[in-house]
């Protein structure tokens, strides 16, 4: 099967994992295909994978194996699949799963939604993945900065440390009630910043606290991820203020307040400096 054709998965299982955050667990038939580009992606060691999830409409009957090419080409424009790009939270090859986990704002949004009603046995079609991130070996420590949007790549990261590596991150959320608890075997200082009543992408928790935070000496390698302001305050902050190298930074805006993945993606066209992940 072609690999631009997306895997044709069905949900195990659901759980809540705070109350912004809901974890949809993938597997079935389509899971072999799906591990095989896994693997085939620096052998599944990216930390930050990302797929598009392919969300038809209910009202009409589409091709299997599912080409969205072929969808585009012979089929109304009312039929064509919402596309919405999304973090990969971990593909365990010896249970065959792959675990999505979604950020949920009520009834904000297209992919949320339909994560808060996902059911075992129901089916969507994953494109991808992609990847570029993982973290540095060699680096003397590790910085993490980001939302709920970014906590899942930070979390596989965290998770892929070694034993005595140093990491530090700074991650926003709405209260305590929405804090994860973070496994990893590396030394962690973490900062959990809460936003109280203010909405998503609105404050300057995650740029105040890291410029008031007393940097650490040596190589730093760093990872910022969440909404696109971040592009404007963190990013210059690291990478001019500190010194840290473009080669060093993994720096991308995952989403846009007030806007759909389709206007985000406009906006990402018509910025010269954002560094962005590219599409799945």
């Amino acid at each position: 099967m072609s690999k631009t054709l997306p895997a044709r998965l069905t949900v195990l299982r659901t759980s809540q994992l705070t109350p912004t955050l809901r974890r949809v667990v993938f597997g079935g038939d389509g899971f072999s295909e799906f591990a095989e580009r896994d693997l085939a992606l620096n052998g599944g060691a990216f930390t930050d994978k990302y797929v598009k999830l392919v969300f038809l409409s209910d009202e009409f009957d589409y091709p299997e194996p599912l080409n969205l090419e072929q969808v585009r080409e012979t089929m109304p424009q009312e039929a064509w699949p919402v596309l919405r790009t999304y973090t990969i939270r971990k593909v365990d090859h010896g249970a065959r799963e792959v675990v999505v986990d979604f950020v949920i704002h009520g009834d904000e949004g297209f992919a949320g939604p339909w994560a808060a009603a996902a059911q075992p046995g129901d089916v969507l079609h994953l494109r991808g993945p992609s990847g570029a991130y993982a973290p540095d070996p060699t680096a003397d420590w590790h910085l993490f900065v980001g939302d709920e949007a970014g906590l899942p790549a930070i979390s596989s990261a965290l998770e892929a440390l070694e034993p005595g590596a140093r990491a530090v991150a700074f991650v926003e959320v709405n209260g305590p009630d929405d804090e994860l608890l973070l496994t990893t075997a590396a030394d962690l200082e973490m900062h959990w910043l809460h936003r109280g009543s203010a909405g998503p992408g609105t404050t300057t928790l995650l740029d105040d606290a890291l410029r008031a935070w007393p940097w650490r000496e040596g190589r730093a390698h760093v990872f910022v991820h969440g909404e696109s302001a971040l592009l404007k305050s963190v990013r210059p902050y690291v990478l001019n203020d500190r010194g840290v190298p473009r080669s060093d930074a993994s720096i991308s805006g995952y989403w846009r307040r007030g806007t759909t993945e389709e206007g985000f993606r406009v906006w990402k066209s018509q910025q010269t400096e954002a560094v962005v992940r590219p599409g799945a």
